[in-house]
């Protein structure tokens, strides 16, 4: 058996499916739109096999977790994996120098993406 993919809630779907296409080699499917149900919503595929579902739809709520000072139950992050120490340090600098927080770390056992809820995510090294 195999994860077959992850779905994520977004209020800003372009930004963010920019964000894994060009920060991690994401590659997108053809935008999916449900004009009824006001959704829309971006397969990505990874090099790994890996997918990842983006959805956007009007009247679902905001997330209020609070992403640095408190903990909450569901999902919390989403990590990515490379071959060695230098390319998780490349990565952390390519996503620093972007702008994009990076709360802690790199650390050798992940690197984590967290706060899916904001248009720009935040690494958790």
């Amino acid at each position: 058996m195999t994860l077959e993919h992850v779905a994520i809630w977004t209020q800003q779907l372009e930004v963010l499916k920019d964000f894994y296409v060009k920060f991690f080699d994401g590659v997108p499917n053809e935008k999916y739109t449900n004009e009824k149900k006001q959704f829309q919503s971006y397969f990505l595929s990874f090099q790994s096999g890996a997918r990842l579902e983006l959805m956007q739809m009007v009247g679902v709520p905001a997330n209020t977790n609070d992403r640095v000072a408190a903990q909450h139950q569901g999902i919390i992050h989403l990590a990515f994996g490379v071959d060695t120490m230098d390319q998780v340090d490349e990565k952390a600098k390519q996503l620093a120098n972007a702008g994009i927080p990076i709360l802690s770390g790199p650390r050798k056992q992940a690197m984590a993406i967290t706060n899916l809820k904001h248009s720009t995510p935040t690494i958790i090294g």
